[in-house]
């Protein structure tokens, strides 16, 4: 349920602050009704509501465990990132960047889903039940459960996260409106017992009312200052690792928990083995490879093909100390692609948005950059079951259709064949972040000067485009959203967030049917009608030719070196990534065998060798492409 790349936005949803009162009771009923020893310091802070009767418990101890029981703790996981993050806040300005997953992974929800069935499955709460008007669910929470400070997680801190995410002072326009538009009111039973009312009643309520709390105890009630002050503070969490170290622009050091509350419950045991997670800062990708191949860094990601066809036919992988894994997932698909900016007077005429998408040859780069490992995404939705629209073709290249469509809207070829009109040429700045798609992006625009477009490419540190995007100064975007477990439109594609900085809809899209569309969407009650209106909308926003929809990779490929273990099943059907080590969801699978460690480099500094490992895992691929 949560995020790899990290650019749309999670759920963890939560609560209406209950009355306080000032007197201090001699004792107090629980949320089953018996009464219980004088209330504490902390209790008369709270007033409890009664627990309805007949409330049916579920819980979920029998789902298949996707760890293995081989896995052993310790050592150190080296990896990079490739700018250091401009804020440790998950919310507020600059805190959508892609580190803020690694954040927000070690902040625990009150349930998750398993990776391969689909199931309900515990995480901060052991049981949960869901009310006859669909509209509310029922929470209990695990007694054992503690911030990283010491302090119990209870009912009342999942209560705050509602004030929290309403305060104008997170600057947070997104959180503002969801938890004040879809989440009703929260009743705290006990200090362990809790309900999550919706506005109103839907399908997948589990996934609406999945919570996170947010420490009440650390951050009191947010003032003007928020923003300033939290922007590199270390706040408590509940997950298996806490920030340790950091130093900016440097490096940021993660500790496991000694101890973790959670570390022997089913789904999370032999999970999140290191002792230590290091992400280094290393700003240039090819000196990011001559780390991995020096052992400086544990994994590198081979899925570009130039990496795992060319590059990868080097020692440390014939020598066998380095082992390589395809592996085949079934997954929602990230919305990749180039994001059109309607503010930008050139793209205001929808006929030069599709001449655009006309001319950028993205089979011609699959097939010459992409070794055709790669495949055509169709649209920003694909994966999502029932809920996707499978109809939708992607536009494909064709000069003639360039040419009659900017015919059509009054423009001619100027004299070096680019398009013109009033003095205006066809050319435009695509924005990109990450420097091995430089080469995608030379073809697109050799490809698109035959079409009579220009493409002003602009590299920039990955955290600097991001801010641009959001800021909406781009022409063109060149990016992925991550993906959540059902579309989200609201914050790409309606108007609320159009014509504003720090928000997601960075084509600025603003049209009538597209908003009444996903309010009703937001709105329905019914599964049948939000699958209809999901592919409407996916159907609108297709006809807004304000998105250019690129690759989609239904698998992971992976380098890592060979103290670096996986389970036998190498990973679930979810998994984004092998080598995650925080994702309560599919993460933290591996470990590092640190005796292997040792000998592999001693084995190298002697010249010794090992049979060269080449895994090919295809037990989902079949699914993956239907």
């Amino acid at each position: 349920m949560r995020k790899l790349w990290t650019a749309w936005i999670c759920f963890f949803v939560l609560i209406f602050a209950a009355g306080c009162s000032n007197d201090k009771p001699a004792e107090k009923k629980n949320g089953s009704g018996e009464t219980t020893e004088a209330a504490s310091e902390a209790d008369t802070k709270i007033s409890y509501e009664t627990l309805p009767d007949g409330i049916e418990w579920i819980t979920n101890n029998s789902a298949p465990v996707f760890s293995s029981p081989d896995a052993e703790k310790g050592g150190t996981f080296h990896q990079a990132i490739l700018s250091f993050p401009m804020t440790f806040r998950t919310v507020g300005p600059d805190s959508n960047g892609s580190f803020r997953s690694a954040i927000l992974d070690n902040q625990l929800n009150l349930i998750n889903i398993h990776p391969n069935t689909g199931e309900i499955i515990p995480e901060l709460a052991t049981h949960w039940a869901f009310d006859d008007d669909k509209k509310t669910m029922y929470f209990r929470l695990d007694k054992e459960a503690k911030w990283s400070d010491g302090e119990p997680v209870t009912a009342a801190d999942v209560q705050y996260t509602l004030r929290f995410m309403r305060s104008e002072h997170i600057i947070a326009p997104w959180y503002n409106d969801y938890y004040t538009r879809e989440i009703d009111e929260v009743a705290v039973y006990d200090e362990h017992t809790l309900s999550v009312k919706s506005t109103k009643a839907q399908p997948d309520l589990h996934l609406k009312l999945n919570l996170a709390p947010i420490p009440e105890h650390y951050y009191g009630e947010p003032d003007e200052n928020f923003v300033h002050k939290y922007n590199w503070k270390i706040v408590p969490n509940t997950g298996a690792y806490q920030i340790e170290d950091f130093r900016k622009g440097k490096f940021i050091r993660f500790k496991r928990k000694e101890n973790w509350w959670a570390e022997n419950r089913r789904y999370f045991k032999n999970r999140f083995n290191a002792d230590y997670v290091q992400y280094n800062v290393v700003r240039d990708y090819n000196m990011l490879w001559e780390y991995f191949k020096k052992g400086r860094i544990d994994v590198f990601g081979l899925t570009i093909p130039k990496y795992w066809h060319e590059k990868s036919e080097t020692e440390v992988f014939r020598k066998g100390y380095v082992k390589k894994i395809w592996f085949f997932n079934n997954t929602q698909r990230s919305a990749s692609g180039m994001w059109l900016n309607q503010d930008k007077p050139i793209f205001k005429d929808k006929r030069v948005r599709y001449a655009f998408a006309h001319a950028m040859n993205i089979q011609r780069v699959i097939d010459k950059v992409l070794r055709g490992d790669y495949f055509r995404l169709t649209h920003g939705y694909v994966g999502y079951g029932e809920y996707s629209n499978n109809s939708i073709r992607p536009r494909t290249y064709s000069i003639e259709k360039v040419s009659a469509l900017m015919t059509e809207a009054g423009w001619q070829r100027g004299k070096d064949g680019i398009w013109e009109k009033n003095g205006r040429r066809f050319s435009v700045e695509v924005t990109y972040g990450f420097e091995q798609h430089t080469p995608r992006l030379v073809v697109l625009k050799e490809e698109a000067r035959k079409a009579g477009v220009e493409l002003r490419l602009q590299k920039l540190d990955s955290s600097a485009a991001f801010k641009k995007f959001l800021e909406k100064q781009h022409d063109v975007a060149w990016m992925g959203w991550s993906t959540g477990m059902r579309p989200s439109f609201w914050q790409h594609w309606h108007s609320d967030n159009a014509h504003k900085p720090q928000t997601n809809n960075i084509t600025n899209t603003d049209d009538p049917k597209i908003d009444r569309l996903i309010d009703q969407y937001r709105g329905s009650l019914s599964a049948d009608e939000r699958k209809r209106l999901s592919k409407e909308i996916q159907e609108e926003i297709h006809e807004q030719g304000a998105f250019v929809p690129t690759f989609m990779i239904p698998y992971v490929r992976e380098g890592y070196w060979r103290w670096i273990r996986l389970p036998d099943s190498h990973g679930t059907k979810k998994s984004n990534t092998l080598f995650d080590p925080f994702n309560p969801m599919t993460g933290g699978l591996f470990w590092i065998d640190t005796g292997e460690r040792e000998q592999t480099l001693e084995a190298k500094d002697g010249g010794e060798t090992f049979e060269p490992v080449n895994i090919k895992d295809e037990r989902y691929k079949s699914e993956a492409l239907n």
